[in-house]
């Protein structure tokens, strides 16, 4: 007879149950683990293996020749030169901490350099990009790699290499057009612009060459390399050649650029020529000027701060971009179109110009010189330059409507906005507006500390100041040579443009260089003629502005209307101003001059404005005689 035990009773359902999900539970992880590497081994072991024997190779960017630059003549403008690096190959170098001390010694000897500063830069490198060699030290002189090759057995691993620099050849003859290159930063690789870009790459960092960088820079090459399973390098494999970047064709013509920077002569300024037409820049620069040949490699701190030196003029600074400058009387025609426009006077609407305006509260504004023209209409006052006539108009403009007018009228010819050129960093300079005041006044009631002098309204006195370019007006060269332009040519703003077309190195056009239509500002055309007469008066007529240069000289065939500014600067001696359209009565180009410190627009910048004129229609300007300046009104 069997006998039961207590623990020998049947397993409940229960158990049995959470038994068997347990059960199930650890076949079902099995089949996984098993089935996954069944997967790893046989579906997928070949793409493994390839992946495994890809990890032995290495690739070593060998960076491309940045394209040349010429103009749009074809002269060349910016191209590259050969030069000579020192480097260290990581493979070669002695193992032993000894030996390359020993190695770093005898560099730092040769290239006058500190041991220490050597193998800080050289380690930095070789952590950023393994198996690549480091760069010891860029464009050596002839004596000192020529020394290093002759003694490879004091220098194992190290090599001398030709690479490519950048070499600007007219040095400061269109520095802030062309801009500089430098390495690029890390900032910079997170950018969707400069994908495929190693660190250390060199690529533009301002002006043309950052704007067209994505041509210029061309593709890398590569040096493949072999190396085992602790990274040890092996061997070479293949080489893949760099592909050389673009060549960029502009539209600049460097006689007219080398002579609007000769007509400077070493003054702080800025001038434009431009096609009133099409938007192509003929010549655009700004003085002082620099070297862009010292940013091809790379830039000692002292040398940067000399360049950025308010004292030294700010040679980096483009004024004809950058420069935020009160326009004087060059502001006036941009006041006649506003207040034609508006309706608050007609080209032959008369004004007695007693030599006074009266602004009220006591305050009452002159002539410059006093000077007192009697009745004049339109293109009078603009011949002379009459400052109460525009007074009036300033006036009449705060009075009429919403009182901003003139503003509006002002940016839609481009004032107070970027004109959208071709080159990085252009400034909008400022309009001034009673909208722009009235946030000063909110900055104020935030911080009256710090926003003490903008505690006040907008008053029709500033309305009064911007009708002829003064008070708190900030313009520069080019966007006073869009506004003329849009006068000139039927109302169309163009936008300004460098670019021309892309080209192959044999100068065949690959691309070319597109730019948005013009925006279009409707302003009647007698309003324009009558604007464009008063201009050619000014220059053409006794008792213009800016007839002892051009008018007076009957040696000069090319006719001008143009017109001088003399502005006042806070701190600063009289800003001169010259803008002119040639040739007349047809205009092509607009020319637009200004030079700090400058005096009378007449002294300066008009005379610097038909050197412009003469290289752009090839005619030879004669040494300038002493100027007649009797009856002109100077300020004007």
């Amino acid at each position: 007879m069997m006998m039961y035990r207590e623990n020998d009773r049947p397993m409940s359902p229960q158990l049995a149950l959470r038994v068997a999900i347990i059960g199930g539970v650890a076949l079902v992880m099995f089949g996984i683990v098993f089935f996954r590497l069944w997967y790893l081994q046989v579906l997928s072991g070949d793409r493994y293996l390839a992946e495994a024997n890809n990890n032995r190779v290495r690739d070593i960017v060998v960076q491309a020749p940045r394209g040349r630059i010429v103009d749009r003549n074809g002269k060349l403008l910016v191209e590259n030169r050969s030069g000579y690096a020192v480097k260290v190959n990581p493979a070669k170098l002695p193992t032993d901490a000894a030996g390359k001390r020993r190695v770093f010694d005898n560099l730092s000897r040769v290239l006058g350099e500190k041991p220490r500063s050597l193998i800080h830069d050289v380690n930095k490198q070789f952590k950023a990009v393994p198996f690549s060699n480091a760069t010891v030290k860029n464009d050596v002189s002839g004596p000192v790699y020529s020394y290093i090759l002759e003694h490879q057995e004091d220098y194992p691993g190290v090599t001398v290499e030709q690479v490519f620099f950048r070499s600007y050849p007219h040095k400061e003859i269109g520095a802030h057009l062309f801009g500089t290159v430098g390495p690029v930063t890390a900032g910079e690789l997170k950018q969707k612009r400069y994908r495929g870009v190693q660190m250390n790459d060199r690529v533009g960092q301002s002006g043309i060459e950052s704007e067209y960088d994505r041509y210029l820079r061309g593709v890398d090459g590569a040096d493949r390399v072999q190396v085992d399973a602790l990274g040890n390098l092996k061997g070479d494999l293949t080489k893949r050649a760099p592909k050389s970047g673009k060549q960029l064709r502009l539209t600049v013509d460097y006689g007219v650029q080398q002579t609007g920077q000769q007509a400077l002569a070493g003054r702080r300024g800025a001038f434009v020529a431009m096609d009133i037409h099409s938007g192509e820049i003929r010549a655009l620069g700004s003085e002082p000027s620099f070297d862009p040949n010292i940013f091809a490699k790379t830039i000692k701190q002292s040398d940067y701060n000399r360049l950025t030196s308010s004292a030294n003029g700010a040679p980096l600074a483009n004024r004809a971009t950058q420069g935020a400058y009160p326009t004087g009387s060059t502001f006036k025609p941009i006041t006649s179109v506003a207040a034609l426009e508006s309706g608050v006077t007609t080209p032959d609407t008369p004004y007695n110009d007693s030599g006074s305006f009266s602004l009220g509260g006591g305050l009452t504004l002159h002539n410059a010189g006093n000077a007192a023209y009697g009745t004049v209409a339109l293109r009078r006052a603009l011949q002379v330059s009459s400052d109460v006539f525009f007074y009036h108009l300033g006036f009449e403009l705060n009075s009429a409507g919403d009182g901003q007018a003139l503003q509006r009228w002002a940016s839609r010819l481009g004032i107070g906005r970027k004109t959208g050129i071709d080159l990085p960093g252009e400034s909008p300079g400022l309009l001034p507006s009673a909208a722009w005041r009235n946030r000063l006044n909110k900055l104020y009631q935030k911080n009256p500390k710090k926003y003490w002098l903008w505690n006040r309204p907008w008053s029709v006195g500033d309305n009064v100041n911007l009708a002829i370019g003064q008070g708190d007006l900030q313009a520069d060269p080019l966007q006073m040579a869009v506004a003329y332009a849009a006068i000139a040519n039927g109302g169309r703003v163009v936008r300004p443009h460098l670019g021309l077309r892309v080209e192959d190195a044999a100068g065949r056009a690959i691309q070319e260089m597109r730019t948005p239509a013009a925006r279009r500002v409707a302003i009647k055309s007698a309003y324009r003629q009558a604007i464009l007469d008063g201009l050619s008066a000014a220059a053409e007529q006794p008792s213009g502005t800016s007839y002892p240069v051009f008018g007076a000289d009957h040696s000069f065939p090319i006719k001008v209307a143009g017109k001088t500014g003399t502005a006042q600067r806070n701190g600063q001696g009289d800003q001169s101003w010259y803008i002119a359209l040639a040739p007349y009565p047809n205009p092509r180009y607009v020319i637009a001059v200004t030079i700090e410190n400058g005096g009378f627009g007449v002294d300066s910048a008009a005379p610097a404005a038909k050197k412009i004129i003469g290289a752009l229609f090839n005619v030879k300007v004669k040494q300038s005689k002493p100027l007649d300046t009797s009856g002109i009104n100077l300020h004007g």
